[in-house]
């Protein structure tokens, strides 16, 4: 942790970054707490299959959370942080994106309906999925971006501390038995919804930032800017949320209960280095701007010692596995062990990606290098996945998912690297 801590330590913001990184710690920690008390709960109560049912509606519903948030959670933050002493600016990039927000929103709504009832395999829960849109309601309208980019996180950790733990209660208070599956994504679209409704009057409040409608021309101008990490993240989905859907499709919800327990679990994890990301992704992009020699050997440091920690963590998991799915799940989901080992790699993979994509390519403004390695990684992810998961069922569609994460973590190194190496020669 010494890299992070130098960081602080070294500059004159650190008292900003340090409350910025407590902050965010805090809400990872309410993140990764929570579904460890929900999940095990809700198998217990819905059973596999309907647990595997709320699993594929939350991997359908999140293409069009993706869909509304258009790459804005990097783009916005860059875009915010960069005019955080021109107030003139940042009102107008606010309300920019808010206005494209919207017009995805509607354009996703009547699209996600329209698929519903088109085809049978929805149509038959349809009031699951109408009710899981309002989480992206709730997603789009809560700027998380715009407090990323002013680093003013505790804004984020209040209102979702608030809003997830009271409709967590929810959960435990009226999901007693199978009938009330539905009640779970009312309640999650209802946390999300009052968190946004919250973070709007805030904005408006403490910052004199009041929401307008834009014209279409500046929509389209924050859509053109957003557009590679969009369809970066887009594509990203295919080899996570499709996942889930072709396991759906080729095996049923129960096999899908099987795979999501699992990889809930290892996702959970991988989310340990949310915080410290999320903390210095604005902070690197300003200090990209002055010196990149300097912050890029900082992201190195960074990506050693998490590495490290990472490596010490699946070893762990890895030789425990089976009384760690026991004590959260209980025996009923035996069949994830397998899976859960498989799958253990994926937290230290998403770190360094995050490491290599996010924090050098994109704070290098190589969005159409990160988005080349996602388009591969995605045609390498559905071919595999289609044949592994044909053959092998949820034990496929984990060995797809790693393979596609180690392809996508080397084809985000080796671009880094050549861009780390020109800025070597251009500095010497």
């Amino acid at each position: 942790m010494k890299p992070i801590f130098d960081i602080f330590q070294r500059y004159k913001k650190h008292k900003i970054l340090a409350s910025n990184f407590v902050y965010l710690s805090l809400l990872q920690g309410l993140n990764l707490v929570l579904p460890l008390i929900t999940l095990p709960y809700l198998i217990r109560t819905l059973g596999v299959d309907y647990f595997g049912l709320l699993s594929f509606s939350f991997a359908f519903i999140t293409y069009f959370q993706i869909i509304t948030d258009y790459g804005f959670n990097s783009t916005g933050t860059r875009d915010i942080s960069l005019a955080t002493d021109d107030s003139e600016k940042q009102n107008l990039i606010f309300n920019q994106i808010m206005s494209a927000k919207l017009l995805l929103l509607v354009v996703s709504f009547v699209a996600m309906m329209c698929i519903v009832f088109l085809f049978e395999i929805f149509r038959t829960y349809w009031i699951v999925y109408l009710f899981s849109f309002g989480s992206v309601f709730g997603q789009a309208i809560f700027p998380v971006w715009y407090f990323q980019g002013i680093q003013k996180m505790k804004y984020i950790t209040y209102l979702n501390l608030f809003t997830k733990v009271i409709f967590t209660i929810a959960l435990f208070i009226f999901v007693k038995q199978k009938s009330d599956y539905y009640l779970v994504p009312v309640f999650n679209a209802l946390g999300f919804i009052t968190a946004g409704i919250f973070a709007l009057f805030y904005i408006q409040k403490d910052f004199n930032i009041k929401f307008k409608i834009q014209p279409f021309s500046g929509i389209v101008e924050q859509l053109q800017k957003s557009k590679y990490v969009f369809l970066s993240e887009l594509k990203i989905s295919f080899f996570t949320n499709t996942n889930t859907l072709i396991l759906g499709f080729l095996a049923g919800n129960q096999a899908v209960g099987y795979f999501s327990a699992a990889e809930k679990l290892v996702r959970a994890m991988g989310n340990l280095q949310t915080p410290i990301s999320n903390t210095i992704f604005p902070y690197l992009s300003k200090e990209m701007m002055l010196n990149k020699l300097q912050t890029i050997q900082k992201i190195n440091k960074i990506t050693v010692t998490g590495t490290i920690l990472f490596s010490i963590l699946i070893l762990f998991c890895f030789c425990f596995a089976e009384p760690i799915i026991e004590i959260i799940y209980g025996k009923a989901m035996f069949a994830s062990i397998l899976i859960f080992r498989i799958l253990l790699l994926v937290p230290l993979l998403s770190f360094l990606d995050t490491m290599y994509g996010k924090q050098i390519l994109l704070n290098l403004g190589k969005d159409n290098l990160y988005f080349r390695v996602i388009v591969y990684a995605t045609i390498l992810n559905f071919t595999i996945n289609l044949i592994l998961t044909h053959f092998f069922q949820e034990v496929g569609t984990a060995i797809a998912l790693i393979i596609t994460q180690i392809f996508i973590v080397l084809g985000m190194w080796y671009f880094a690297n050549k861009e780390i190496k020109l800025i070597f020669k251009t500095d010497k």
